[in-house]
Parts: C-alpha cells; structure tokens; sequence
C-alpha cells in the first residue's frame, strides 16, 4: 500500500513538471545582426567582434574596436586590392561608385578600385548562414557584371545514337552546316530590324562576395585575416577569413533566458526538491515517521534551527544593555557643564 502511494506521488511530480516546463516554453526569439547557432553543433557565433563600426561601441573591447579602417586585402593577380568590412558598410568614404546609385554608396560592404574607379562588389548584409559546417556571409548587388564575351558562350548540341560512327558524324556535320545556316539567317533577321532580346542579356548581373570563416584560435593581433581566393568572371568574388570568432562559444543571456547562473539554479531546485520529497515518503512509508518527525535528517536540521533560535536571542537580549550604556555616556557627558538646547516648535 504504501509502495502504492509512492508511485502516486513520483507520477503527480513527472506530470507536473512537465506540464511545467510545456507551459514554460516560448516561441525563439530571432537571432541578433551578425550572430547564428549552429544548426549541427549548437554553437554560438558571433562577428561583430571583428566589425569596424565607428561611433557604435558597445562596451565590449575587441581589437576590431581598435581600428580606424576597414580590412585590406591583397588581391595579387588579380591587379586589384580589396576593401572589406563584417556585417557593416565600409568606414572609407565612398564616391562615384560604378553602377551604384548614389543613395547606395554609403552602404557598400566591400569593393575595390581600379582604373581609377571604384567597383562595389556588395552591398551590407549581416544574415550569416551555414553550409554544412561552413559559415559563410553573403554580400550582393554590387557593380553591374562585365557582359561576357562571345567566345566564351558555350552551344549545347544533342547526342544522337547511331549505328556507325562515320554515318553519325556525317549526319552532324550536315546539322551543324543546316544549324549555322539557320543561325545566319536569324543573325541577318535581327540585323534587318527583327531583334529579339534574349533573356539572358535582359538580366543585368551584379557583382557578389561570398566569405568562408574558418576557426583559428591563435590570432590575437589582428582579430582576423583575409585571404582572396579567386573570382573566374569578375562577377562572383571568394574570400577566406581566418578569426577566433568563428570558433563558436556559449551565447550569453540578455533577452530574459536562461543563462549559465539559472540552469545551476534549476539543478539545485531538483537536488532540493528530490531530496525533500525522497526523505519524506522514506520517513512516513518506511520509517512510520508522522509531522515534523517525517523530514529527512529531523534532528540534524532540529538542532541547527534551535542554534539560530539561541543566537537570534542572545542577539536580542544584548539591546537593552547597550541603550542604557549609550543612555548613561550621554548623561555624563551633559553633567560636566555642557547645556543642550532643543529647537522650540512656533504654533502660528
């Protein structure tokens, strides 16, 4: 029977405390400009340590507070150098950017120059996202692309399957001459007025960067290093940022959640609750034990609350003493001829 009772009470505590922790929960709140978790680790990263952003600290030193310019990087054959800034628009003042409205300007993330003009190479972002275990950081709508050459075109032609390779590669030839003709044709139709615009050439393409951030603990000065990889159409543009940031860490709580503090909190309220709870039923089911007696450790924790109870006392009892012993030093000290004077109240 009493064994009984035992599961009664463990099953009302396991309901309770997840019907508890069902009403608890709370929609995510959204993630902060520059900051992800990690879908596969559950890590927390976070870029503005090493983003240049002038006027706008936040208290927290790093050595990205320090600088005064955005991140420079080498562009060796590419015949450019690179100007970059995390998750904010460059801190350089930027004028006459190419095929960038002026309204724009102030917000490039990166660009370079070159012939004497500047070229963005995308506009401010600070939505991170993972690549399996990549992060990455996305710039676009820079600079328009340069159009691609003719030569570089590729024409896709289809495969057919024939019985004798010479008779198929006869039959190509004959296509290929029916197929350039046709495409003589329609270059001479569009010569004489009857252009059409293909889609492609209708869709303007911009300049774009993509960011790599790779974990690397053992830089302190700079907070991180830039490295360009490659661009194949000077349209699209590869970077590989090296940075202490990227190695994830523990997000501190500042919207209310549970932080390192609460979680030990919560786990010492189960210790204490499993604790009470345990000796209790132990007491009463086991042990007979009925009121205070059925408390786990009863005597233990009897003596020590008498113990308080005697110094809380003793406390006490010392009050009146010192009142009359301050009572009678101000006595003595108004008897050696010292007169007290007390402010008299005027009743108008």
């Amino acid at each position: 029977m009493h064994v009984n009772k035992l599961n009664s009470l463990l099953q009302v505590l396991l309901f309770s405390s997840a019907a508890w922790g069902a009403a608890e929960e709370k929609p995510k709140a959204p993630e902060k400009p520059c900051t992800i978790h990690s879908p596969n680790t559950g890590l927390y990263f976070d870029l503005n340590a090493i983003s240049v952003q002038l006027g706008k600290k936040d208290g927290k030193k790093s050595h990205a507070d320090l600088r005064d310019e955005s991140w420079h990087v080498k562009g060796h054959d590419y015949g450019a150098n690179f100007t970059i800034n995390i998750c904010a628009p460059v801190v350089e003042n930027l004028t006459d950017v190419a095929g960038v409205d002026e309204s724009r300007w102030q917000n490039v993330s990166a660009y370079y120059e070159m012939d004497r003009k500047t070229y963005s190479i995308g506009q401010q972002s600070s939505s991170l996202l993972f690549r399996g275990r990549k992060l990455v950081l996305n710039y676009t709508d820079g600079s328009p692309c340069p159009s691609p050459s003719a030569g570089n075109k590729l024409f896709r032609r289809k495969i057919l399957d024939g019985d004798d390779d010479d008779e198929s590669d006869d039959k190509d030839k004959e296509k290929d001459g029916d197929k350039q003709g046709d495409d003589d044709k329609k270059d001479n139709g569009k010569k004489d007025g009857d252009k059409k615009d293909d889609p492609e050439d209708r869709v303007e393409r911009r300049k774009s960067t993509i960011m790599s951030f790779l974990c690397d603990r053992d830089l302190v000065t700079p907070a991180a290093t830039f490295s360009f990889v490659g661009s194949l159409d000077s349209c699209s543009y590869f970077f590989e940022v090296r940075t202490a940031a990227a190695c994830g860490g523990v997000a501190s709580s500042t919207d209310g959640g549970v932080g390192p503090a609460g979680i030990f909190g919560i786990i010492a309220g189960i210790a204490i609750a499993a604790y009470l709870i345990g000796g209790c039923a132990y007491q009463r089911t086991v042990m007979h034990q009925r009121g205070w007696r059925q408390c786990p450790n009863y005597a233990m924790w009897s003596g020590a609350a008498s113990f308080v109870g005697v110094c809380i006392t003793s406390a006490f009892s010392c009050l009146p003493f010192l009142r009359n012993h301050q009572g009678v030093r101000f006595q003595s000290a108004g008897g050696r001829g010292s007169s007290l004077s007390l402010p008299t109240s005027r009743l108008d």
